[in-house]
């Protein structure tokens, strides 16, 4: 091999490297740390967010940008040990009176005891439609991706690719859709022990604190709402500017169905569309269609 054969041998993967290192998202440039006193931080070049949580306060983080529709994905390593009285909150919301939100919250456990997965949808800010899961692994041995895929047509929520929940857009049948309100990505630690283990129960043991959560590899594949404008051309058509703009009009195939399936009937705990008593007026109407 020549010596300049030889070079560019080495060169190529210098330049492979340069180019995956300048794609990695940094946390820096796309969240903030709102609050907490020093209790979150920003890691590893970036690379990972923590967020603690001790007697005299949790912690909290926001985007930097707002989005109007698209597939987020973060990967999350839960409070592990004796969270019990802690709550990891992951969601999407905008602001206002009639605010929408999608929401991932995690309820603390006692050791030994399956943390569980609070889901809900707000939108022209009405909620009450929570389901809940435990998980099928350990989520605080590891990370796991948990994400949220927002097009106008439906909601589904996926942990590491397994979707556990959809919610249709149902405005023909008088049921709000959150379609208009471009939202930020929020997530706080925080302590909530009048309620979520074993409803209020069971208290936070603070001989265990400080509780730290952790978080990485985060990608938006989304519109990104700016000085009152879309970063898609229009809600039909998503910019080719995209990477990939195949959520937009994406919907789960029969894989996928199966998938959703499994889960709600191994691992759902709580479904709002089975509590009658909740709703003596009668279900609302989504629970109604198939």
């Amino acid at each position: 091999m020549s010596s300049s054969g030889f070079k560019f041998t080495l060169l190529v993967p210098l330049i492979v490297a340069c180019l995956m290192a300048s794609s990695a998202r940094n946390f820096h440039n796309d969240f903030d740390i709102t609050w907490g006193d020093g209790r979150g931080k920003i890691v590893n070049n970036g690379e990972v967010l923590t967020l603690s949580l001790d007697k005299a306060s949790g912690s909290g983080f926001q985007s930097k940008n707002e989005y109007l529709f698209g597939k987020i994905d973060m990967q999350l390593k839960l409070v592990p040990g004796n969270s019990a009285g802690t709550v990891t909150a992951y969601y999407l919301s905008s602001k206002g009176s009639t605010w929408d939100e999608i929401d991932f919250e995690f309820l603390g456990n006692l050791s030994g005891d399956p943390y569980i997965l609070h889901t809900n949808v707000f939108s022209q800010g009405k909620g009450n439609r929570e389901q809940q899961f435990y998980l099928w692994f350990d989520p605080t041995a590891d990370f796991h991706t948990y994400s949220i895929l927002w097009n106008p047509r439906r909601i589904i929520f996926s942990v590491d690719g397994t979707p556990i929940r959809e919610f249709k857009n149902m405005e023909s049948f008088g049921v709000p859709f959150p379609k208009n309100q471009p939202m930020r990505i929020y997530s706080s630690l925080w302590n909530a022990d009048d309620w979520a283990t074993r409803g209020g129960l069971v208290k936070t043991d603070w001989t265990q604190a400080p509780f730290t959560a952790s978080y990485r590899n985060f990608n938006a594949d989304a519109c990104v709402w700016s000085n009152g404008a879309s970063s898609c051309k229009s809600n039909a058509s998503p910019s080719s500017a995209l990477t990939n703009s195949a959520w937009f009009s994406q919907e789960m195939d029969s894989a996928k169905q199966q998938r959703l399936k499994w889960v709600q009937k191994n691992y759902m705990i709580y479904n709002y569309c089975n509590d009658a008593k909740r709703f003596p007026q009668g279900l609302p109407p989504e629970c109604n269609m198939s």
